[in-house]
């Protein structure tokens, strides 16, 4: 008994026949593709770890209608001074209050700090919007600061 050979489809009916230089083509390619994932991959990890400066809210305290209490932590290198905006905001969302702090020089790298922060009405939280580190005037910015 013989086997007959498997049908073929008509010669370009699914495109062009591949041949050795079509399947480099596709290996190179996706090799330059492979190599763009992985510098992006990096790049990415790069600035995550890059973080200097990080703060968490511990907590806030509304003293009234004229002021509200904000507890943070600051993360930053210990030799740094970082300039801290924290903001008390209303039921709506809206800042009813703000207050920019300095957290110097310290032994450790993380701070605990209270602030008050005054309102112009009735705060329902308070948060830290953002800390940069401060650039000493006539010093260059470093790293974008």
């Amino acid at each position: 008994m013989t086997t007959a050979p498997a049908p073929q489809p008509p010669a370009g009916r699914y495109g062009p026949e591949p041949t050795v230089r079509t399947g480099a083509r596709r290996w190179v390619g996706w090799g330059v593709l492979g190599l763009v994932a992985a510098a992006l991959l990096v790049w990415v990890a790069i600035g995550v770890t890059d973080e200097r400066v990080t703060w968490k809210d511990v907590g806030y305290h509304v003293d009234g209608a004229t002021s509200t209490d904000v507890t943070f932590e600051v993360t930053k290198p210990k030799g740094d001074t970082v300039a801290c905006r924290v903001q008390a905001l209303s039921q709506s969302f809206a800042e009813v209050g703000v207050r920019t702090v300095e957290v110097g020089p310290a032994d450790t790298g993380t701070q605990r700090v209270t602030v008050t922060v005054p309102t112009a009405e009735l705060a329902v939280s308070g948060t830290v919007a953002s800390c940069d580190p401060v650039v000493p005037s006539g010093a260059p910015a470093v790293d974008g600061y």
